[in-house]
């Protein structure tokens, strides 16, 4: 099934309609979608290098208005869903404390998650939910897929289609890497 969805997705590459479908199939991946926008996005650039950029910005747009609309299902349907799930199961003071902790470090999961393999959705979805600040968390949102999608632009740009299978297979690790670094980085420079 899975396999099936990737190929559809795919398969929109050489659409005339193909930002427009890229717009939203990052839209939707930030909320609902299990398909990144990364699948799309690399043929569409690999076909025409000299729009990488401006694709990088179309797939950046549809992201952070996802992200907005996974916010807003975490914080809407929390009540509703959510919070009965809680209280049936007694756990309502445990996720008091989560929420804490999350509001206290959210930026990070934001831009871990922005970064990386991590599925986006599961973040915007839970920063909603514990009611993080929305400026925050778009901010957030903004720097973490502007970057992913506009490294990948410029790679592709750059390098072409022998970038591809790198980008594929190697570039989720490498942002974690990135991340690790990143964050050992911000850590030590608290202490020194």
């Amino acid at each position: 099934m899975l396999h099936k969805l990737y190929d559809w997705t795919l398969s929109f590459a050489d659409s005339r309609y193909s930002l427009w479908i890229l717009c939203f199939i990052a839209f939707i991946e930030s909320s609902v979608f299990p398909i990144p926008p990364h699948v799309l996005m690399i043929p569409i650039i690999i076909a025409a290098p000299n729009r990488a950029f401006l694709v990088a910005s179309v797939v950046t747009i549809g992201s952070i208005l996802g992200g907005a609309l996974g916010y807003y299902i975490g914080a809407q349907l929390f009540e509703t869903i959510g919070q009965p799930i809680l209280e049936f199961y007694h756990k309502t003071d445990n996720f008091q404390t989560f929420k804490t902790q999350f509001n206290a470090q959210g930026h990070w999961a934001v831009l871990v998650s922005g970064l990386t393999p991590f599925p986006y959705k599961v973040i915007t979805i839970t920063a909603g939910v514990t009611g993080m600040s929305f400026v925050a968390f778009m901010f957030w949102s903004l720097v973490a897929r502007a970057t992913i999608f506009f490294v990948i632009a410029t790679l592709l740009w750059k390098y072409g289609l022998p970038i591809r299978n790198f980008i594929e297979k190697r570039l989720g690790l490498m942002f974690i890497i990135f991340c690790a670094i990143f964050i050992i980085g911000i850590t030590l420079v608290k202490f020194l």
